[in-house]
């Protein structure tokens, strides 16, 4: 995850579908990830192997089933490195313009920072150094912290009444506004479920984590917690201390980095400095992990689909170099179309992926879901109590729900009405490939096997 830099850039998107309910999607995106992670919580429990998803999906659901949601997931870390890539160019580009270290910027500086961003992510993924790693998670805990301690200093300003421009607390931020449909939250969640990017990846870590059984769930867990927690006061101060009439919602989805922002006016400029440079570490550091978990994804499924395979061999660290290499040139790649073709700056290329990678991720959910209820409640492979089935069967409902709402109506207009074709054609692609190769299903199917033996 990457909350430093979700609290700056996220709930833009969010806001300009719901305005300023958008702390209550965050809330209901929250809700939904809580749900989610009592299933991989579950899984991991029972699997420990590096494919995530796909291995939860395949051993319970069948091979054709875990090749879709595995690749689904790999497409979506894929995306989000993107997200990721994109937002630590926007941040860098953004800290070095506001410390005169570059400035009168083209439009293109932002792809530039990120550009180095990902050699960099690629270079951490093929040689682990921990000490780089911790030095990232210091960062971004140092972040988090000045975040909240400005996320608290505005509450209190605004609830003594002395809040620049007249802010104030109000509980209007988890009402929809009057005119708006209700079911617009679940347009607004995409963006809420983008800023807990990753909260699951700890599960392709299975065949890695010395205690995978207990750790692994820990991570999980704690990170959805944590992350509802967080975004939700986080979000809720952040629109009222922009405020939530028109100008202030205008304001707040212009906003740059929106608690950068606050700090500068509530706080000392400085602050909102730091703040953006804390925020560009924030992204980079879940840029590596997206990258690290789409290449670990991509070995599992080469392992098993082609072990001779140039994509299932590990380099000298025992890592999937190769893997890795591919993940960061589809990234790149996939930059390069969308600023060539359609002509996307680096916060178009932000919003995009995480919508499209979003949506991809959704079906990758479902069929985890569905997954775990058959081996919990169907195959009875675990002992669990009869009534948790409520929870997996509400994780679908809003799943299901979502995924509907940003199809039905269907978006118009460019370049909206492409993400739920480019998402769901490339969940639909795996799909029937999987159908129309019966001989890499069976692959598959022994591979899978073996783990559901060996973890059961």
């Amino acid at each position: 995850m990457a909350p430093s830099m979700a609290a700056n850039i996220n709930p833009q998107g969010t806001a300009g579908l719901v305005g300023r309910a958008t702390p209550l999607a965050f809330f209901l995106a929250a809700v939904a990830v809580l749900l989610i992670a009592y299933v991989f919580v579950r899984l991991c429990q029972y699997y420990q192997h590096a494919g995530s998803v796909y291995v939860f999906a395949g051993a319970t659901l069948g091979p054709q089933a875990g090749a879709t949601a595995g690749l689904s997931l790999l497409a979506t870390y894929t995306f989000y490195g993107l997200v990721t890539a994109s937002a630590t160019g926007v941040f860098g580009a953004q800290f070095l313009d506001d410390t005169g270290i570059w400035t009168d910027q083209p439009d293109w500086a932002g792809f530039v920072v990120g550009g180095l961003a990902l050699v960099l992510v690629l270079w951490l993924a093929i040689v682990p150094a921990r000490r780089a790693t911790t030095t990232l998670l210091v960062i971004e805990g140092v972040t988090v912290l000045l975040i909240l301690l400005i996320a608290l200093f505005a509450f209190v300003k605004m609830a003594a009444g002395s809040a620049p421009g007249g802010a104030e607390l109000t509980l209007d931020v988890f009402k929809v506004e009057p005119g708006t449909d209700t079911s617009t939250l679940f347009l607004g969640i995409v963006f809420g479920l983008l800023s807990f990017a990753g909260f699951e990846a700890a599960a392709t870590l299975g065949e890695e984590a010395h205690n995978p059984s207990r750790d692994i769930p820990r991570a999980i867990l704690g990170t959805a917690i944590f992350g509802g927690v967080y975004f939700t006061f986080v979000t809720a101060v952040e629109v009222m201390a922009f405020g939530t009439d028109k100008a202030g919602m205008e304001a707040f989805v212009g906003s740059g980095a929106l608690m950068g922002d606050i700090g500068t006016s509530y706080i000392a400029s400085w602050i909102g400095e730091t703040v953006t440079l804390g925020a560009a570490v924030s992204a980079f550091a879940c840029c590596l992990a997206c990258v690290v978990g789409a290449s670990r994804l991509l070995f599992a499924v080469a392992r098993d689909a082609s072990p001779g395979s140039i994509l299932s061999r590990t380099g000298r660290n025992d890592t999937p170099a190769i893997a890795a290499i591919v993940v960061c040139f589809k990234i790149a790649a996939i930059a390069l179309v969308c600023a060539v073709l359609f002509g996307a700056k680096p916060f178009d290329t932000f919003l995009w992926s995480g919508t499209i990678g979003t949506l991809i991720l959704l079906v990758a959910y479902v069929l985890a879901t569905v997954g775990c209820i058959k081996l919990l409640f169907v195959d009875r492979k675990m002992s669990v109590p009869t009534w948790e089935i409520v929870i997996p069967l509400a994780a679908l409902v809003m799943l299901g729900y979502t995924i509907w709402r940003n199809v039905i109506p269907y978006p118009d207009g460019n370049p909206g009405q492409w993400f739920p074709v480019v998402a769901f054609g490339i969940v639909l692609l795996v799909a029937v490939a999987m159908v129309l190769s019966p001989g890499l299903a069976r692959r598959l199917s022994v591979s899978l096997e073996k783990v559901d033996a060996a973890d059961g």
